[in-house]
């Protein structure tokens, strides 16, 4: 069985071949690798392989390894639901939050911010598939929700995210993340100044990138198959 560092060595062959071929720059899409399930070792062996940043869905499971491995040069994303009892913990421990698709989540995030830490990057999650079950904000719902966010000073505005209905084939794929990359571009036109798009996973990361990615979400093909919480 392949090692985690020879996994992630596979996934960041895959992304620069992706650049190359939508004629995206070399090293623009950046790779967070999700940790979630897994241990601090298996999150200290890919940083051994020069990854650093690192994305989690849950805070139960996050802890244990933000405690390990404090003293490491870690960038953590928090890339799952986020209810108001973990804004604090979430707002404390991260570098990045994914998933606020609420002004009152954003709210909580930015007045539990550390005054002694710079402001929480922010993703606001868009719900581009209108599945019933998923989490985001709808799309015409956005704009309202992100000049509000932008407004609050503990928070930066960074950009969107989305995981969009699971689909066959790359142009299927590639519907749902160029419709978040249009309603970023609508957003910069309306003078909001984003510069993040994450979306792409193990399934469709090629997708993602030719759809204008800046930020890529692998776990199963960097670490194996989530455990079970």
């Amino acid at each position: 069985m392949p090692t985690i560092t020879e996994r992630l060595d596979t996934v960041r062959q895959r992304l620069r071949d992706a650049e190359r071929r939508w004629g995206r720059e070399p090293d623009s899409v950046h790779l967070l690798a999700v940790s979630k399930t897994k241990p601090a070792q298996a999150v200290a062996e890919a940083l051994a392989a020069g990854q650093t940043a690192f994305g989690e869905n849950y805070w139960q499971d996050a802890q244990a390894k933000l405690q390990a491995l404090a003293d490491q040069p870690i960038e953590w994303h928090f890339i799952g639901p986020l209810q108001s009892n973990k804004t604090k913990s979430v707002a404390t421990h991260f570098d990045w939050v994914h998933s606020v698709d609420r002004l009152k989540i954003a709210r909580r995030l930015n007045d539990q911010r550390p005054q002694d830490a710079s402001p929480l990057n922010i993703c606001l999650q868009v719900n581009v598939s209108g599945e019933d079950s998923k989490s985001g904000i709808a799309p015409e719902a956005l704009a309202d929700l992100a000049h509000a966010v932008s407004e609050l000073p503990r928070l930066r505005l960074r950009g969107l995210m989305c995981l969009p209905a699971p689909a066959d084939g790359l142009d299927a794929q590639r519907a749902p993340f160029r419709r978040l990359r249009e309603l970023q571009e609508t957003l910069q036109a309306d003078g909001l100044a984003l510069d993040t798009l994450s979306m792409g996973m193990s399934g469709d990361l090629e997708a993602a990138v030719a759809e204008g990615a800046t930020l890529v979400r692998i776990g199963t093909d960097i670490f194996g198959a989530r455990d079970q919480v």
